[in-house]
């Protein structure tokens, strides 16, 4: 039986896909007739993998082997040597230089490689260059492994992938561009679409969350408009149902914390994008003791999903006693939602966290510097200059930190008069969310039906 294939890539598309109920309506429309593929690590994937109850389940080991031809392994080393020069990389930065998009951020040797401008390739930059690397990158033509052109000729109908703008799917869509299927494409997030890399066509459908990521689509990335659907954003749905106070309270026992007493949720970056993260926390959990500020509040600390060193760079704040530091998850958006609907102030840097905590009306304190950096060094600052978010900066739905005095002041006036924003983060969450009625996920799963099914 041939099936729909739904690709995941990475975590944090997993995230939405599993977590807001995409995956379980299409396995409702589509019953044994969908197979899920899974490009991540398979420790990783057993958080969502052991839930999908008889759904099959793939392994992209399983469909690339490493055992091929001298002829086969020549093509693949060719075409890896040319992605390096003239592919993913190399288009994301071009896409980047030439429309501004993080132009404040990106510099040689950066950790992202996104970023890092010394991927450039070595072909002049031109419009008519950048089309033909784009042309090449796309092509039906480059080299895919036999052994997954094999796979989809077999047992694939159509693709639906959860973040159409990551490497591990290119092969995907060249093999199934070979072989005429139809491909949905899942632009992951609001940010995705102005500095994330080149985004393919054309796709059978591309589904956003809003009506500016469709522009966005259109002017930057000559997507026709008529093949781009906007959902609304999957993760309000999460937030849409009211949870009890109970169940917020339960998470905050859960953390051996008061939940009769305030709590601020400071809420982590990723080391790349916060590399003296560690030395905020540090600062923080040590004016939250010397202040005696315990005696008012309490500190949450929650370490962004992919912080793999969140126990040495949140090491402050596990060692002070009275504070709670979450573990990592991708897979804990019921806890989430409780936290950021009963929370009394968030902390953040930048990311999706921020707009999560606008989305659920949090007084929210945006930190704009960064703790013990040298001279010069600027990190939380550009994390917000991208163009994503650009109607975000412009409004007033939260309050700026630039020091670390600001930081607690901004506590302070969050925990004083919580509803001193609120009409601003009301306006702000229409305006870059979208609609919020707890169907997006559906309107998701729709789009996709309406093309594989």
């Amino acid at each position: 039986m041939k099936r729909v294939w739904v690709v995941v890539p990475e975590p944090l598309s997993a995230r939405i896909f599993f977590g807001c109920g995409i995956v379980d309506g299409l396995r409702e429309g589509l019953g044994d007739r969908l197979a899920v593929v899974f490009l991540v690590d398979r420790e990783r994937a057993r958080q969502w993998a052991d839930g999908l109850d008889g759904t099959p389940v793939v392994y992209e080991d399983e469909l690339v082997h490493t055992q091929i031809g001298v002829g086969e392994r020549v093509k693949r080393r060719t075409d890896l040597w040319l992605d390096d020069k003239v592919g993913y990389y190399p288009l994301a930065i071009r896409l980047n230089l030439r429309h501004g998009f993080h132009g404040e951020r990106m510099r040689p040797g950066h950790p992202n490689f996104g970023l890092d401008s010394s991927r450039v390739g070595p072909l002049p930059r031109s419009p008519s260059v950048d089309e033909a690397m784009y042309r090449w990158h796309y092509s039906a033509h480059r080299y895919v492994p036999s052994s997954l052109v094999r796979r989809l000729r077999d047992e694939c109908s159509a693709l639906a992938v959860s973040n159409v703008q990551t490497k591990p799917v290119v092969p995907f869509l060249l093999g199934a561009r070979r072989l005429k299927l139809p491909v949905v494409g899942h632009v992951a997030s609001w940010d995705h679409t102005v500095g994330k890399g080149a985004i393919p066509r054309p796709l059978d459908r591309y589904v956003v969350q809003n009506d500016m990521m469709r522009d966005d689509l259109v002017r930057y990335h000559e997507i026709d408009r008529g093949r781009v659907v906007v959902t609304g954003w999957p993760q309000t749905d999460v937030f849409f149902r009211r949870r009890a106070r109970a169940e917020y309270d339960a998470v905050v026992r859960a953390h051996e914390l008061d939940p009769s007493r305030p709590v601020v949720l400071v809420m982590g970056n990723t080391p790349t994008n916060a590399p003296y993260e560690a030395r905020f926390v540090e600062r923080l959990s040590g004016w939250w003791r010397e202040t005696r500020a315990g005696e008012r509040f309490s500190l949450l600390f929650r370490p962004h999903p992919r912080d793999r060193r969140w126990r040495e760079r949140f090491a402050a704040a596990i060692s002070t006693d009275g504070v709670a530091v979450q573990e990592p998850s991708f897979t804990d958006l019921e806890v989430l939602a409780a936290l950021l609907q009963h929370g009394d102030c968030v902390v953040a840097n930048a990311g999706t966290i921020l707009l999560d905590s606008i989305v659920n009306d949090r007084p929210s304190v945006c930190v704009l510097y960064d703790e013990g950096a040298p001279p010069g060094d600027s990190w939380a600052a550009l994390n917000v200059l991208g163009e994503h978010y650009r109607q975000l900066v412009e409004s007033d739905a939260f309050y700026r930190a630039h020091d670390f005095g600001e930081v607690t002041a901004g506590i302070e006036r969050a925990l004083a008069d919580p509803g001193e924003l609120a009409a601003e983060r009301a306006r702000v969450s229409r305006e870059v969310v979208g609609e919020v009625d707890g169907r997006a996920g559906q309107r998701v799963v729709d789009a996709i039906l309406g093309v594989v099914d």
